[in-house]
């Protein structure tokens, strides 16, 4: 069977700090060794309600708090169907500012609080201009059992490494669910351990730099889920050669004195 998906990408011009562009090749490419076709949907301020109807999977990165506001504007307009597509259990990753967007809200150093889309049960903010960035290399551990069952044969995703750079601390909320564990690192907010958060199949992480590249085995995560919620069915990935990217994870482990 020809495989086909649809990949919306939430504002590229104002939200791909950090080399999130990164993680847009990784999902493609993986897709593409692997016979899948794929189509990129950039979504911006001119992309009608109707053309999110076709987005299989869903990717939005990072971005200064100026550009978040701006982002916001456009995107609660686009509220109800980008919920609808979480709730339907499309996946999607959103990373270092793309979260908080889809939080309750985020309170910035300066300004006024951003209304966010209610997705995950979170909020974030900013201590203030003079506090310290939470900055630097990350390992943490995945909480598998947080992540809706893996069906295919790949190897196990156990920890992941990545680079956070924010001043945003984010809170999770009764009913939220983090997506990993810190060993080194600051994680959402440098006090309770926790990085990232989970809902259905959406994943919301700080880590970027950026973060598939790294970490393969979630871009096949994504990809699998994508797949099977399109074509309602088991899906089951052919392994690809990971070993260059396991050496590059374990050499930012050695780095931190943490082995992964």
């Amino acid at each position: 069977m020809n495989y086909k998906l649809t990949i919306g990408w939430l504002y590229p011009q104002l939200m791909s700090t950090y080399g999130d562009r990164g993680n847009m090749l990784v999902l493609q490419k993986r897709c593409e060794w692997r016979g899948i076709k794929t189509t990129v949907t950039q979504i911006d301020q001119a992309t009608k309600i109707q053309d999110l109807s076709s987005i299989d999977l869903l990717f939005g990165g990072g971005a200064q708090d100026r550009e978040q506001e701006i982002v916001m504007k456009d995107l609660c307009k686009k509220k109800q169907t980008i919920k609808a597509l979480i709730e339907n259990d499309i996946p999607a990753l959103f990373v270092c500012g793309a979260p908080q967007l889809m939080g309750k809200y985020y309170e910035p150093a300066e300004g006024k609080r951003i209304e966010g889309l209610g997705i995950f049960d979170i909020i974030s903010k900013h201590p203030g201009p003079k506090q310290d960035r939470l900055i630097g290399n990350v390992v943490a551990k995945i909480q598998t059992n947080n992540l809706v069952p893996i069906t295919y044969n790949l190897s196990p995703i156990t920890s992941i490494v990545g680079f956070e750079n924010h001043g945003g601390r984010t809170y999770l909320g009764k009913t939220a669910k983090p997506f990993a564990k810190v060993v080194k690192g600051f994680g959402n907010n440098g006090v309770d351990g926790t990085e990232g958060v989970v809902y259905k199949n959406a994943i919301g992480s700080y880590l970027h730099g950026p973060l598939l590249p790294k970490n393969p085995q979630i871009a096949d995560w994504l990809i699998t889920k994508a797949l099977e919620v399109k074509y309602k069915k088991q899906i089951e990935l052919k392994p690809l050669d990971d070993l260059l990217e396991e050496k590059a994870k374990q050499a930012i482990a050695n780095r931190l004195g943490v082995r992964v």
